[in-house]
């Protein structure tokens, strides 16, 4: 069999067309008035949360959107920091509320995420938003599988009809994406580490999203001819590199178009943070 070259599903490349379309939604807000806000809670000094919540604060900057980073102790008492969410919730110059995870051991995460304001929960995982996604309605749906499907659109691939797979089940991301891939009419299966034959069930796929969290997890040999892949995976491989879930060289001798790692995924998410928190802004000025 001849090996192809897969086509590269740029995430930066794509997050550009995405800004471009915000930047006249946020104009339009402008006009009437109207500043998106988004604000970040940090707890403690987790160097990867540093780094996202500072790419996100740049983001913010560049497209004009208000930008509250709210720095605290990992010492925070959980009632402290439900009451922090409380403030932020009832400041209208915030449209969104993100507070950066992982939290402290101390505090539940779960409690947190609830006690933001749906309206306000631009990461889309709120009790109450994950429910309107599982109905197809509402706007504000977790943030890297609606990068997924906008990678996906932007790049012409067709997803009605087609077999999807997605590898992994988190609540943020496989659940998620498995969704919204439903919702646009594919056949979608979840795999996860008791799936009988996970090679079989990734050659089915003419989607296959890799979202499990382990390097080069899925290879070349597990992809169907000509199979659209997207890599969800942010791992660190032996060398210290970032490398994601799916054997990129492998795979890309195979898939017709394939997003890399870095530069695929990743910066869909911010993008769609963004698309989030200018939603929220228009509904709650609609």
């Amino acid at each position: 069999m001849a090996t192809m070259t897969a086509s590269i599903i740029s995430g930066k490349e794509i997050g550009q067309q995405v800004y471009a379309d915000l930047q006249k939604e946020i104009s339009a807000l402008r006009d009437r008035g109207i500043n998106p806000g988004l604000a970040v809670v940090l707890v403690g000094e987790d160097p990867a949360s540093q780094v996202y919540v500072g790419q996100k604060e740049k983001k913010c900057n560049e497209l004009g959107i208000l930008s509250k980073k709210i720095l605290k102790p990992d010492t925070i008492s959980e009632a402290d920091l439900l009451a922090l969410v409380d403030e932020l919730n009832a400041d209208d110059e915030v449209h969104g509320v993100l507070v950066q995870l992982p939290l402290p051991d101390h505090i539940s995460e779960t409690k947190i995420m609830a006690a933001v304001s749906p309206n306000k929960d631009v990461d889309g995982t709120h009790p109450v938003n994950l429910g309107m996604l599982m109905m197809g309605m509402g706007d504000l749906w977790p943030c890297t599988p609606a990068g997924v499907i906008e990678m996906l659109d932007r790049t012409g691939v067709e997803i009605a009809g087609k077999n999807a797979v997605v590898v992994g089940r988190s609540n943020t991301v496989g659940k998620p994406c498995a969704l919204m891939l439903l919702h646009r009419h594919a056949t979608v299966t979840v795999c996860h580490s008791k799936t009988a034959d996970l090679a079989g069930v990734c050659r089915s796929a003419d989607i296959l999203v890799a979202a499990v969290g382990r390097a080069k997890m899925i290879t070349g040999d597990m992809i169907k001819p000509g199979a659209v892949v997207i890599d969800v995976g942010i791992n660190r491989g032996e060398d210290g590199k970032l490398v994601g879930d799916v054997d990129f060289d492998a795979a890309s001798q195979v898939a017709a178009a394939i997003s890399p790692v870095p530069g695929g995924v990743g910066p869909m998410t911010i993008a769609m943070l963004m698309s989030n928190t200018v939603a929220a802004a228009k509904a709650a000025t609609a």
